[in-house]
């Protein structure tokens, strides 16, 4: 099993999974002096070297090279939401802790089955988003704490627009089972609300397909046709065990972009919290009227000074490294992730039933991230 002395120095860090996503990761993590990216590891090899010499990471090669790495420490998983359990399992047996993207999995028992994996190894695992960790939600997630706006009451949430395959060459998986805007984008605002509200006890969704074709509109199958396999539209009703209550509309069919949206109102104020897929923003609340006449009068918004980091993904795993050195919880935890799968694939049942369905598992209290976590200090 692979521990972290609290005198090792920076953290070895392995990738497995070079798309996209990796250059923001990479030009993160190359900043933080806690850790240290020492190899990439992809199924095409050629792509992992080019990462690897594009972000001056000293190795590349295959999976199997980032688990044999003996200086790896946490591997990153940012594969395809299909094989974030087994690669993160992989991981796992190789005595490595993990950090994976979103969806932690794409079904409750091989999930439940790799946290058990990992606990029973000493190991930790952590799930983004990690958007939640950022300036923007946390200094809302104070805000709520303080009692700035009394008692929370119920949120609404909205991610809506006409859909990825307006500019994505390959858009048939976000269509696929395990995607959609439910397991695609849904990760990020489930996760917004349980951090602020905590466990959700039951939920009830309704949901539809515009079509079930649509066609790539770019890149060279432009025209292509690929089959719809879950809604492309879905309203979530979510009761948390709080008591407080949510509706959450994500969509890939609206011709009407609103993307972002996130408000909380409670006994005393409604208060906006930045998009729950960004690490800042715009945090601000209005209160409640004492009286008018005929016709109210404009309400007052009263912005709230974001304090907290705003570095970008990574964040988390910076997070799970610091707390493996001082012992102490993380806070996007394979917990939190599964729970959040565990709400997404409950609504996905509710749509298919049309009854509500509880949601079986819970997570411990989430804690808020220090005003003053600085990500570019070394602690290690």
């Amino acid at each position: 099993m692979t521990t972290l002395s609290p005198f090792s120095g920076p953290v070895g860090v392995g990738f497995i999974g070079v798309g996209v996503i990796s250059d923001t990761y990479l030009e993160n993590l190359s900043s933080f002096p806690d850790v240290e990216v020492l190899i990439l590891g992809d199924i095409n090899t050629e792509r992992a070297a080019a990462q690897a010499a594009k972000h001056h990471v000293p190795a590349s090669g295959t999976a199997q090279d980032v688990l044999d790495h003996p200086g790896v420490q946490v591997v990153v998983n940012l594969t395809l939401p299909a094989t974030h359990v087994e690669i993160s399992s992989a991981a796992i047996a190789a005595g490595k802790h993990v950090w994976t993207e979103k969806p932690l999995g794409l079904d409750r028992e091989s999930t439940a089955a790799l946290l058990a994996q990992a606990d029973e190894a000493g190991l930790r695992v952590g799930c983004a988003p990690d958007t939640v960790l950022g300036a923007g939600v946390q200094t809302a997630k104070r805000a709520v704490l303080d009692g700035l706006i009394g008692r929370p009451l119920f949120a609404q949430t909205s991610m809506q627009w006409q859909g990825p395959e307006v500019f994505h060459p390959n858009p048939a998986f976000l269509f696929a089972h395990g995607a959609g805007p439910l397991l695609d984008m849904g990760p990020y605002y489930f996760t917004t609300l349980v951090s602020l509200f905590g466990t959700v006890d039951k939920v009830a969704a309704v949901g539809l397909k515009a079509t079930e074709e649509r066609a790539i509109r770019v890149g060279e199958k432009a025209g292509t046709s690929f089959p719809v396999e879950v809604p492309s539209t879905i309203s979530v009703l979510t009761q948390f065990e709080g008591g407080q209550t949510g509706t959450s509309l994500l969509s890939f069919d609206s011709p009407l972009a609103r993307q972002g949206i996130v408000e909380i109102h409670g006994t005393e104020g409604s208060l906006v919290v930045p998009d729950p897929n960004m690490f800042e923003g715009r945090i601000a609340y209005v209160r409640p009227f004492e009286s008018f006449g005929e016709r109210p009068p404009e309400q007052e918004w009263i912005d709230v000074p974001q304090a907290g980091p705003t570095t970008g993904r990574g964040l988390g795993l910076l997070d799970m490294v610091r707390a493996i050195h001082t012992d102490r919880p993380h806070i996007a935890t394979g917990e939190v992730g599964y729970h959040v799968l565990d709400v997404m694939l409950s609504a996905e049942e509710s749509a298919a039933s049309g009854e509500f369905v509880t949601v079986d598992s819970s997570v411990s209290e989430i804690p808020a991230v220090p005003a003053d976590f600085d990500p570019l200090a070394r602690t290690v």
